[in-house]
């Protein structure tokens, strides 16, 4: 028994923006600007229960979505007014100065979800809402990078669709498995 994203009431009506997808109770949509610091404590919180607090400098970075969201777009997941968590996507340029999209991607980073939230379908949302909101910008595919340790989230990844690279050192002693799923026009969101 899956949950299938559907258009809220209203949706297709004014200019074309990304608009809010439900899952169920969830509804996925861009962050506010008075909400970039819940999103941030929920998605904080949903890497501290995978890693602890030794990482403070990362984990800061994945809380400061107020410093993201004129780079890249943060979608957050919502059940009423609650925050659940979010998702980074890199439409037009990556945060890393240093690094360039390639023609047709759009990237994801820092999907989180608040520990007391995981398992309800937040994070397949934010992936879908990520997905529906690439391709309205025009890119044909996904691509995100995550740890071995990440045991859940790559299993949510490869059920929706996401093919599994190589894997690759980014640090001593730290590897990043690669994923990318191709986006078609017109199909659903993932």
């Amino acid at each position: 028994m899956g949950s299938r994203a559907r258009q809220p009431a209203g949706e297709g009506q004014g200019t074309p923006r990304p608009r809010a997808r439900v899952l169920d109770a969830i509804v996925v949509r861009p962050v506010r600007p008075e909400e970039c610091t819940e999103a941030g404590r929920q998605t904080r919180a949903g890497f501290a229960a995978l890693y602890g607090e030794g990482d403070v400098e990362y984990l800061d970075a994945v809380a400061d979505v107020a410093g993201r969201i004129g780079r890249a777009t943060v979608l957050v997941a919502l059940d009423g007014e609650r925050i659940l968590g979010s998702i980074t996507v890199e439409l037009n340029t990556k945060l890393d100065p240093a690094q360039q999209l390639a023609p047709g991607e759009a990237h994801l980073r820092m999907l989180g979800v608040a520990p007391a939230a995981q398992g309800r379908g937040a994070g397949r949302a934010l992936l879908e809402g990520a997905a529906t909101l690439a391709r309205t910008e025009g890119k044909c595919r996904l691509t995100l990078r995550t740890l071995p340790e990440m045991v859940a989230a790559r299993r949510l990844y490869e059920a929706m669709g996401f093919q599994g690279g190589t894997p690759e050192e980014h640090a001593p002693g730290r590897v990043h498995m690669s994923y990318e799923l191709q986006l078609r026009a017109g199909a659903p969101p993932v």
